[in-house]
């Protein structure tokens, strides 16, 4: 057997208009304190998006989930969280907020691949 770590995960999802409160997933952002690692991918399915907003605007969203995936690669690409270590990014990302792009609650599991639980994650609950 492998040696596995716990890993904490959040889905990050799309609510085109906070008032209505419908929402889909469009990533995951994962970390593992063990192996100093965060990550986030993500997917946006235009289509979704237009069926609950069409006037969303898909460019700030897109932008908004690339935002994520910058701070949780760090150096430039994570503005001011850059000096943070993976911890903190990843308890920034998850801190609740009204805005387009919302981090769901938080999930725990146990991996011996952080790197390819993203992915797995991202194929099973968002794509």
């Amino acid at each position: 057997m492998t040696d596995r770590d716990v890993f904490e995960y959040a889905l990050l999802r799309v609510v085109p208009r906070v008032e209505r409160g419908e929402c889909f997933n469009a990533g995951v952002v994962v970390y593992c304190r063990a192996r100093s690692f965060v990550a986030a991918r993500t997917h946006l399915d235009e289509a979704k998006l237009a069926a609950l907003d069409p006037g969303a605007d898909v460019t700030g969203v897109r932008a908004a989930l690339h935002a994520v995936e910058g701070v949780c690669t760090g150096g430039e690409a994570a503005g001011q969280a850059a000096r943070d270590d993976a911890g903190r990014r990843f308890r920034w990302l998850i801190a609740p907020r009204s805005t387009v792009v919302q981090p769901g609650p938080v999930h725990t599991g146990l991996t011996a691949d952080p790197e390819a639980e993203v992915e797995r994650l991202l194929d099973l609950l968002v794509r």
